[in-house]
């Protein structure tokens, strides 16, 4: 494909950007990290980026907390209890806790984590009501005692406790005292870190008020150029880098000063087919995308395999769903490229080709800068769709301040690219996206009932052997019925200076506390 190509190669001509003079080497009690979009809030009820939720961590903290070799160990949490129906989790909160103000902190507080993001009040739309209480039909927290704390929820589901695991702890009485925009800048955690200084676009700078961690300051500057980022890792300015740049492998692992760690990732990247009724009405392509047919024969018509060798430097077998290998459907194979079976099919959904060559017209949205390389994948994309007939308009937008909000209240589209995080262990967390149609992950609007119903079997299983034909079904019902167009599941180039010790994960998180500096 002629734009690959010349995507790849418009890629390698400056490999690496000038180092800014002004900035100076980290001193030895700060560990610097560059990213390429800014965080949205530090609101725990409105978090829904991973990026974000790595700086907001280090603030908050949760009840238990994943390891990377999966498995949940406690964090503010010493211990817990399910009952009987698997409905009602209660846990224990150790003594002499206190929040980042000073103020004592208690299962009263853990509680108010739990109710403020669902109260109905706010509307807030981050990760916590979003999927975590649509999937399990959170009802209530309450407080038994200073150190007790039962969470009820509607709804028994075999992954709650790893779902529960996300919500960000936060101290009630500083929060009841805030607005809303306020506490999506002045954040009071139950973490070991508290924000200082926030300048938007720029650098976030968190300060360290309590174990554990290993620096004073954590800084993370904000450089959206991916070159300019690798200068600032080569020149000893940043340590530790996000994002790298395919072309930018060599150049870091060369420069004698620091090095890219490659794992392969759990983000599941796609295109979303966004099925809102407003979109069907409103655009040729937005209607045409409603019908299955036209959602199938567009998974002919992209070339995955080459996009990840050629754009994104690693060779990829194509997604058959959102549940990360091993744990899909052993059954389904990859769509594959096959234009001419893309236009086939959209003759027959009775789509042809007008006269001037174009079935019909459809916009594709995607991030700047967020995701490897993604810019250039999108337009990859906009051209293969262009290629048999469905002319297809890309528009590349701010991550931060102008996408996430699209992306939040479902506005994206009639197609969008995103990536969304995934789970090593358990397909269920993957698939929990589309715990319900009302579910705010649920970005697509997708209402196929024959997927959602699935969730009521599942709830009935006590084994993960009685769960699998279950969720393999599912995943049937999802591949031949698509809200997405399937990509990849995305590794990640993190690159990391000599100064520091620090280990990537497979799951994304990038998290300091255990970072030291290099004897």
């Amino acid at each position: 494909m002629k734009l690959i190509r010349h995507l790849l190669a418009a890629g390698t001509v400056a490999l690496v950007a000038p180092v800014s003079a002004v900035i100076a080497a980290p001193p030895d009690n700060t560990i610097v990290v560059g990213l390429s979009t800014d965080a949205v809030t530090f609101d725990p009820a409105q978090i829904s980026a991973r990026d974000n939720s790595n700086i907001a961590r280090h603030i908050f903290q949760t009840l238990y907390e994943p390891v990377p070799t999966g498995g949940l160990v406690p964090d503010l949490a010493s211990g817990y209890s399910i009952s009987e129906d698997g409905l009602e989790y209660t846990y224990t909160i150790p003594e002499g806790l206190t929040c980042s103000d000073g103020e004592p902190l208690t299962a009263e507080d853990v509680a108010y984590s739990f109710t403020r993001p669902a109260d109905p009040q706010y509307n807030f739309t981050g990760n916590t009501p979003g999927y975590i209480f649509s999937s399990v039909g959170f009802k209530s927290a309450e407080a038994l005692s200073d150190t007790e704390v039962k969470i009820t929820i509607g709804r028994k589901n075999p992954i709650a406790f790893t779902l529960m695991s996300e919500v960000m702890i936060h101290c009630k009485d500083s929060y009841e005292a805030m607005t809303v925009e306020e506490a999506a800048e002045r954040p009071i955690g139950s973490g070991s870190y508290k924000l200082t200084t926030w300048d938007r676009a720029s650098q976030i700078v968190l300060e360290k008020y309590r174990e554990p961690g290993n620096f004073d300051t954590l800084v993370y500057r904000i450089i959206p150029e991916a070159s300019t980022r690798s200068a600032e890792l080569i020149a000893g300015n940043v340590d530790i880098i996000t994002n790298v740049a395919p072309d930018q492998l060599e150049p870091i692992n060369t420069s004698g000063t620091a090095e890219v760690q490659a794992v392969q990732g759990t983000r599941r990247i796609y295109v979303g087919f966004n099925l809102r009724d407003d979109f069907a009405q409103g655009s040729e392509g937005g209607a045409a995308i409603q019908n299955t047919d036209v959602r199938v024969a567009l998974q002919y018509a992209i070339d995955v395999p080459s996009i990840c060798s050629q754009l994104l430097n690693f060779e990829c077998e194509r997604a058959t769903g959102l549940v990360n290998p091993p744990n899909g459907n052993p059954d389904i194979e990859p769509y594959p490229y096959d234009p001419e079976m893309a236009e086939k099919l959209l003759d027959e959904a009775g789509y042809p080709r007008g006269e001037n060559g174009v079935r019909f017209n459809i916009k594709l949205q995607g991030p700047r800068g967020r995701y490897l390389n993604d810019a250039n994948v999108v337009q990859a994309i906009g051209q293969y769709l262009n290629d048999i007939g469905v002319e297809t308009e890309v528009e590349l937008l701010e991550f931060a301040s102008v996408y996430v909000p699209l992306i939040r209240e479902h506005d994206a589209g009639p197609l969008f690219f995103l990536g969304t995080g995934g789970d090593l262990a358990e397909p269920l967390v993957d698939m929990t996206d589309l715990a319900t149609v009302e579910s705010g992950t649920n970005y697509t609007s997708w209402k196929n009932p024959d997927w959602f119903n699935g969730w009521a079997d599942i709830s009935k299983t006590t084994t993960k052997e009685e769960q699998r034909p279950i969720i393999n079904r599912m995943l049937d019902v999802f591949y031949n019925d698509p809200p997405w167009l399937m990509l990849y599941f995305q590794p990640d180039f993190y690159g990391v200076s000599d100064r520091v010790n620090w280990q990537a994960r497979r799951d994304e998180r990038v998290y300091l506390w255990d970072a030291s500096l290099a004897k």
